[in-house]
Formats: structure tokens, sequence, C-alpha cells
């Protein structure tokens, strides 16, 4: 809009006390109204094409550009209570305002030299993570998100046991089990090891992986010349919440010499709260945690953490000139990137930093035991219900069950039935579930990761299902 050669974008201070104003209002209004709003927007793929794809316009709008953002609040999910939707985190409004701080100081946290105080504060956010859920010394970074995550950790499993970086990829067994989310399939498939060389573990009852199946086909490889590569355990898998056995996994993997990956994106965090629940996380190799999910950060903010500095930098190392740092001093010469697949890299522990601080440890610790006793609650719920069955046990925030009425429709067709229960429930606009598939199953499933839920929430997600099933 301006006219000035110098500023092509108008003074800075005063477009941004004016529209920052606005844009404020604009948001503290979408928080005071978010219980009442539809958790499900109402907008087809059409529509919002049509509201949302035009073209840029040639000459600026000024601040009736930002009218458009009422619209985009009304037609977008809504982060309230009610949203049971995957796992994701509720966004902590404080930990926004840090995200808005660090895009307005715009730091690119690569080396101390170009970033210190941002560097300085992601360290420390990073060392407080890791002595939180029980893994102190550990180090690592912030992340966009658990996929990132999970591809850095087994790049550097791949790295220790068989490295590629000069000669390529040679492919090794990685061992899983069929509740390992998918990420880790994609993993090893772009970092050329193939997705032939993941072996599928047995589980036990409880949809964890069992350590004499995992010792059994750690030492069936050996015995026809393979070189396993790594173990991959998780700390709340996806669908159901199910931690598996860490000490003992552990203890299958040293034998064997194997990378140990923990993946504790959804339920890792939960550790703050019930640690007893996370025994062994020390004994990993390398964990991933997501801020964004358990700890009600905004996305993005994923957290890979690891036990030797040495194992990373054997995998990232990597600079140029013009990045070279020139100090050998232990703090200035730090440089993220050389332990990082990452090299332009955001403020992403800012908002974690803000918040933690003005919040207090014992609040995210109190919002996630509530979440915890909330899905025990809605299990009981079902267990409750004739009609309704659960299918996984809860050992965590994740309530897995279906709709079966009076028992005697068919699998096909209660399948079927689930399929479009699942679509109408979350049409409706009350509540948002998605779905999983449990030993063959389809399934309705509520995740609990949001710090606005109540216990009328909750109850919503029986009636909403009895109401739509009409039983």
């Amino acid at each position: 809009m301006s006219n000035d050669a110098h500023e092509p974008f108008g003074a800075d201070a005063e477009n941004f006390r004016a529209a920052g104003a606005r844009v404020l209002e604009q948001c503290t209004n979408l928080l005071a109204t978010l219980a009442d709003r539809p958790v499900k927007p109402p907008i087809n793929g059409e529509q919002s094409v049509a509201r949302f794809g035009a073209v840029p316009p040639e000459e600026g709008m000024g601040l009736a550009a930002l009218d458009a953002l009422d619209d985009l609040f009304s037609n977008s999910r809504t982060p309230n209570g009610r949203f049971f939707g995957y796992v994701l985190g509720s966004g902590e409004p404080i930990a926004a305002l840090g995200d808005l701080a660090a895009s307005v100081l715009n730091q690119n946290v690569t080396a101390w030299r170009s970033s210190p105080a941002a560097v300085t504060i992601e360290r420390a956010v990073i060392e407080w993570i890791a002595s939180a859920i029980g893994a102190p010394g550990f180090t690592g970074s912030l992340m966009g998100g658990g996929s990132m995550a999970n591809l850095a950790a087994l790049a550097m499993a791949r790295e220790q046991r068989a490295p590629a970086n000069e000669a390529g990829a040679q492919p090794g067994p990685i061992y899983l089990t069929a509740e390992t989310h998918f990420s880790s399939k994609k993993a090893v498939a772009l970092l050329g090891l193939g997705t032939r060389s993941l072996r599928t573990v047995a589980m036990d009852g409880e949809l964890r992986m069992r350590p004499d199946a995992l010792d059994a086909a750690i030492t069936e490889d050996e015995r026809r010349g393979l070189r396993p590569l790594a173990v991959i355990a998780s700390a709340g898998t996806t669908a159901t919440g199910s931690i598996d056995p860490i000490p003992q996994i552990a203890e299958v993997a040293r034998k064997h010499g194997l990378w140990l990956h923990v993946d504790g994106a959804y339920g890792g965090f939960a550790a703050l709260a019930v640690p007893e629940k996370f025994p062994g996380l020390a004994l990993a190799d390398s964990i991933t945690l997501d801020a964004h999910k358990w700890l009600y950060q905004p996305l993005d903010c994923a957290c890979l953490l690891f036990r030797e500095p040495a194992a990373a930098r054997a995998a990232f190392s990597a600079t140029g000139e013009i990045t070279r740092v020139f100090s050998d001093d232990p703090i200035e010469s730090f440089a993220f990137f050389e332990e990082s697949p990452e090299l332009s890299r955001r403020f992403r522990a800012l908002k974690v930093w803000l918040s933690v601080r003005y919040h207090g440890v014992s609040a995210f610790r109190a919002a996630i035991r509530k979440d915890l006793e909330l899905a025990q609650r809605l299990a009981s719920r079902i267990d409750a219900t004739p009609t309704l069955e659960r299918l996984a046990p809860v050992p965590l925030s994740a309530v897995c069950f279906r709709w079966v009425g009076d028992r005697k429709l068919a699998e096909s067709a209660l399948e079927a039935r689930n399929a479009t229960l699942l679509t109408s429930i979350n049409a409706r606009g009350r509540v948002y579930l998605s779905n999983a598939r449990i030993n063959g199953h389809f399934c309705l499933r509520a995740c609990l990761t949001n710090h606005r839920t109540r216990p009328e929430d909750v109850d919503a997600v029986v009636s909403e299902a009895l109401a739509e099933a009409g039983s």
C-alpha cells in the first residue's frame, strides 16, 4: 500500500499496531466462543475453494484483508473440548503468543552465533523435556513433527549400524509391531533401506511388543547372515495408546547390539504425570515426542532426544564456508545443523518456554491427569452401554469402540454400519471422532489430548453415538 520506495510495506510498527490489535481481537473472540462452535466446519470442498482459493490482489487491501479471518475461523475445525480425532493437542493460547513473538523476531535457529538467545532457550527446553520424562542427560532438538523426528532417529541408527552417508544404504532388518506408527515405514523407504527390511513382531493381548518374539526374530535374521539395525518401540501407540515393555525390549536390543528408538510422539509427555507407566525411557538411544500433542502446544513442535550427540553428528554433520563456526567456546560454537537434518529452523522453543513459564509444570501435569481420568470415564460409559463394545484396553487416553446393536449383525455389516456412523456423528458437529482398526475390526476412536475437555464433553461421545445409531 505504501508509495515510499524505501518502505514498500509501509511503516512496520504502525502497520503492526493496527493490524495486530485487530487480529488479537478476532482471536480472542474465537477463544471466547469455542464451546458454542460446531467441531466440524459446515463447508464442502467446492465451497472451500470458492471462499479461500482466490488469486491475491495486485494492490493491497489494507486492514480489509483481515476481514477474511472471521470467515476462516468459521470454516475451520474448531479446537474445542469436543474434538477427539487423531492425536492433536489443543493449542494453548499463551504458547500461541509465543509463536507470534517468534515470527516477529524471525530468528533462524541454526547456531549460537546466528541466534544466541534462541539457541540457548531451545537447548534449555530440550534439557528440561529430557529430565521431565525420565531421560536426564539426553540432548536433541525440536522439529516439525514426529514423522521427521522418527526419520532422523532411524538415520542415526543406520549410520551407527551400517554407515551409508558415503557409500550408500545397506538394508538391514528393523523391528516394530503392527501398531507402530506408519511414519516409520515412510522413514525406511526414504532412507533407502526398503520396506522389505521391516519385521513385524508379535504382540501380547494388550497390543504390546513381545520381547521374546523380538529376540527370536533378531536371532533368526542373524542366523541368516543379515545385519539387524534397529528396534522401534512405542510409548503410546497411535490407535490405542499401548506402551511397549521398554526395559525388556532394551535388554534384547543391547544383547544383539541394535539401536533402540522409542516413538513417544503420542504418549511420551504423559510421563510428566504418570512416570510409572513409562519405565526405561532412559535406556533408549533416541526418543520422539510431540509437544503439539500432549504438551498442548500449537503446531508444529516435535522433539527428538538422543543419548549420544556423536551419533547425531555422524549422521548429519555437514557444513560449508558460509556456515563455518569460528569459535572454540563450548557454548558459542554450538550448531544445531551439525546434529539435525535441518538448517533453516524456526524458533519453536519460544512457545514451549513461554507456556511452561507462564503456567508452571504442575499445570501441565494436572491437564494430562485430567485427560487420563476422562478417558477412563469414557471407557466406563461405553462398557456400561449394551449396544456399544470397547475393542482395546485404555492405558492412556485413546478409547476404541464400536456400535454393535443387538450383536446379530455379521462382521461386514458391522463395519459398514460403523463407518457410516462415524461420518454421521461428525457431520452433526457436536463431537469429532476418528477411526482405527483393532484386531481386524473397524472402530470409532476418541483420543483426549485437550486441556479444554470437560466431563460433559466426554459424555457427549456416547450420547451422540447412540443418537445417530438409533439405540
